[in-house]
């Protein structure tokens, strides 16, 4: 008979996302366990990206404290040169008072970062395990594992699929996807080349195709090749050296002599996106859930971004505190994200084509590139600043959906900003002045998960009160005609009694069975 573990939360896959979200569960006391395949964090050069819109809730976490410049006039802007389909002239864009547009940092690190905080907040992360199977109850989930020890199994209220693009989870649990065929074959390698100046760091076109080198200081280059005119007639098969060195030279046009590659791996521009990131108790996010042509460096914040926005649903519904249908909004807000990114690498990928036509639609966007400085369309949509969440009130305002900017703001107490009200993880009621202060009493009812801050009114912000969401999302705002506090922080976290504040009998998919 197996022996049978029990957790809140089981989470497979140690990557990014799955430490990241991990160590959100965990820092709001859920009992969490990580189970990843690999013996130690992956040194193979990966993502090394970071987006504005990811930056900014890591930000709201505690992240990355020392990029927060402080509060900023209101429409002053930090900048960072970018590219759109190899077109160099995109400039990225954000707040001045936020941690920046741009964060260049190798996925190690940040699977480094966030497994220490998961740690430290009490999380079990088991190495060297790997899930066999995947069983759904009324009341849980059931999570049998292969380990040094040999077989457990783990008994959860919630399993999350964090475990990249070959997902087990996703396989095990039967989640339905939907996938678009290759069209293209690349290459990944980390070499050292016999001499640099035969490539130099940066994008290279030629008629065959694309070259990518970026330089890591003490490791060496890192060089991806990609052949528009097809896919590998086997992209599951293993590349070899020599299979690298003939498609360098085929794209340059002459030979590129590097020493043996430390990694070497395949890519293409394969996609696909999970039907639901939802079935029952189980959950995807990252790559388990979406993947896409790497072009933008978008994968890893749309990965970070997954996770900020379920950690703090997931830890509602493990406490009692979610509204009936809370969980089912985390793949009715991330899922049409992650199709954005899906249609938007397509869209780069016709312009890195070689097919006729291709360069006049490349003189073209060198032109929208350009003229992005001022309509900001590209570069927020690489970004993920333009991401507005659907309303779920009756009334929705203009301000529901939108990203709350961090602004300087007067209580009682001192001078804060939003980042640092949005630290402890918890939703925020913003009362301005003595006209939002006539909100308070409504709120009494869900003190115990909503902080209540009275601050002073501030042109930034023309409304009596926000109700801000943990991953700095506005969920209400007041407005005439609108909708009822009451009935917002009812939908998000939960009918209370209006006298004694005690939580009425709840149904629906955020129980506590």
């Amino acid at each position: 008979m197996r022996n049978r573990l029990h957790a809140q939360v089981v989470v497979v896959g140690g990557g990014p996302v799955g430490m990241l979200l991990a160590a959100e569960l965990g820092e709001r006391g859920v009992d969490t366990v990580v189970l990843e395949t690999k013996a130690s964090v992956s040194e193979r050069p990966k993502a090394r990206v970071l987006h504005a819109r990811a930056l900014q809730g890591l930000a709201r976490r505690g992240y990355f404290p020392e990029l927060v410049g402080g509060t900023a006039p209101a429409g002053e802007k930090a900048e960072a040169p970018f590219r759109f389909a190899g077109i160099p002239g995109l400039c990225i864009t954000a707040p001045a008072s936020e941690p920046g547009p741009v964060l260049k940092c190798p996925q190690a690190e940040l699977e480094r970062l966030f497994e220490q905080r998961a740690r430290a907040v009490g999380v079990r992360v088991l190495r060297g395990r790997r899930v066999t199977g995947v069983v759904q109850e009324e009341r849980g989930v059931r999570v049998t594992v292969q380990g040094p020890a040999g077989c457990l199994e783990y008994a959860a209220r919630y399993l999350v699929g964090a475990d990249g693009g070959r997902s087990t989870v996703r396989e095990l649990a039967g989640v339905p996807s939907e996938s678009f065929r290759a069209t293209t074959s690349g290459l990944a390698a980390l070499v050292t080349l016999e001499d640099a100046r035969e490539l130099p760091p940066g994008w290279h076109r030629t008629p065959r195709g694309w070259i990518v080198a970026h330089d890591i200081p003490g490791v060496g280059t890192h060089v991806r090749t990609l052949d528009c005119s097809g896919p590998h007639p086997d992209r599951h098969l293993p590349p070899s050296t020599g299979e690298l060195r003939a498609e360098l030279a085929r794209i340059a046009g002459r030979e590129i002599a590097f020493r043996e590659p430390r990694w070497l791996s395949r890519f293409s521009d394969f996609a696909r996106l999970a039907r639901s990131y939802r079935l029952g108790r189980v959950f995807l996010a990252g790559d388990a859930a979406h993947l896409h042509f790497p072009v933008g460096a978008q994968g890893l914040s749309t990965g970070v971004q997954d996770a900020l926005n379920l950690g703090w649903k997931l830890a509602l519904a493990v406490r009692g505190h979610a509204g009936g249908d809370l969980l089912d909004t985390y793949d009715q807000e991330r899922r049409p994200a992650a199709r954005r990114v899906i249609d938007n690498t397509v869209a780069q990928l016709a312009l890195m084509r070689s097919e006729p036509g291709a360069d006049s639609l490349r003189a073209l966007f060198c032109g929208l590139v350009a003229a992005d400085r001022e309509s900001h369309h590209l570069s927020d949509l690489i970004s993920g600043q333009d991401t507005v969440l659907p309303g779920r009130t009756r009334r929705p305002s203009a301000w529901t959906g939108r990203f709350l900017q961090n602004l300087g703001l007067r209580t009682g107490a001192g001078r804060t900003d939003v980042i640092g009200l949005l630290r402890p993880g918890r939703p925020v009621l913003l009362l301005f002045g003595w006209a939002g202060g006539r909100h308070a009493e409504r709120a009494r009812g869900w003190e115990d998960v909503v902080r209540t801050v009275h601050v002073a009114p501030t042109p930034d912000v023309p409304c009596e009160a926000l109700l801000v969401l943990p991953d700095g999302y506005v969920a209400w705002a007041a407005a005439p005609d609108g909708d009822r506090l009451e009935d917002a922080l009812s939908l998000y976290f939960g009918e209370r009694s209006p006298r004694s504040g005690e939580r009425a009998v709840m149904t629906g998919a955020g129980v506590l069975s």
